[in-house]
């Protein structure tokens, strides 16, 4: 019988199934314990994420491949979508260095939040995380805010698969969507990257240091005066750069990014119709 697929239809992101989500929320929890743990320690725990960064990173490297792997038994992801990960990531790894160090303007952002709507949360997820690796190698950039910043990378992709809609909400209704949650997310991701080195740095004033043992609270209110004197116009960069290139550049890579998906047909099953068979078979009439 002669296979035939369905009709041409909007793609619709990669699923993630059940242990491609396991896989995402042990990522998650290993990652939220991982900025958050100074904030309970004590005086006298060693609490400088220096010391912590090379675990994190030996745990996150195959976190990241089983999250790969999970969604490869779950049929969410073939070699197609592999190998368009791995241009993706080379695009993004490349974007990074044009502005990065320069008022935080970074373009990869906002690739990032356009493959995550079109691709999914998982995808988006080692996206992320692939990406900011990638470019962390390309520019000199490993240290050992490394594993943090490609968790904090991840979410962010992973947050724009998770966004409303992605099979009714189109045009400039999408559009605003993106551009809002890539104006907010790029503050989060500041915020989150500042709780990495907050913790380091000391001597800094009484009203903005960080000051292990004391009630999280405290701390807390001391963390929120540290990223408004200290990176709130570098987030902000971030934040319009991201606005303008989805407003300007979102239309044309959003259809180029699903033409890809549904020609690569990620997810469009294999149909036999035994009509065609037959017909093909049947011999024709002469008249």
């Amino acid at each position: 019988m002669k296979p035939t697929r369905p009709k041409a239809s909007a793609p619709r992101p990669i699923r993630i199934g059940p242990r491609g989500a396991a896989a995402l929320v042990l990522v998650t929890l290993i990652g939220v314990a991982a900025f958050g743990w100074p904030l309970l320690a004590d005086r006298q725990s060693g609490f400088a994420h220096s010391q912590d960064a090379p675990w994190l990173f030996a745990a996150l490297l195959p976190l990241l491949v089983a999250v790969v792997v999970a969604t490869l038994a779950d049929d969410g992801m073939d070699s197609k979508a592999v190998a368009m990960l791995g241009v993706l990531a080379a695009v993004g790894a490349a974007l990074r260095p044009l502005g990065a160090g320069t008022a935080g303007l970074e373009p990869m952002f906002f690739l990032m939040v356009l493959s995550g709507r079109v691709l999914g949360p998982g995808f988006g997820f080692v996206l992320g995380s692939v990406t900011m690796f990638a470019s962390a190698l390309l520019t000199g950039g490993v240290g050992p805010w490394m594993p943090f910043q490609m968790l904090a990378m991840g979410w962010f992709s992973l947050g724009a698969g998770l966004l409303p809609g992605p099979e009714r909400i189109r045009g400039r209704a999408e559009l605003a969507m993106l551009a809002v949650y890539g104006f907010l997310g790029s503050f989060a991701y500041g915020t989150i990257m500042n709780l990495q080195g907050w913790v380091i740095l000391q001597g800094m004033g009484q009203g903005v240091s960080f000051h292990p043992g004391d009630p999280v609270p405290a701390n807390l209110a001391r963390f929120v005066a540290y990223c408004l004197a200290t990176s709130v116009g570098w987030d902000l960069g971030r934040a319009v750069l991201t606005v303008v290139l989805t407003l300007a550049l979102g239309t044309t890579l959003l259809k180029a990014l699903r033409r890809a998906t549904r020609k690569a047909a990620f997810d469009a099953p294999v149909a036999f119709d035994p009509g065609a068979e037959v017909a093909r078979d049947t011999p024709l009439k002469r008249v």
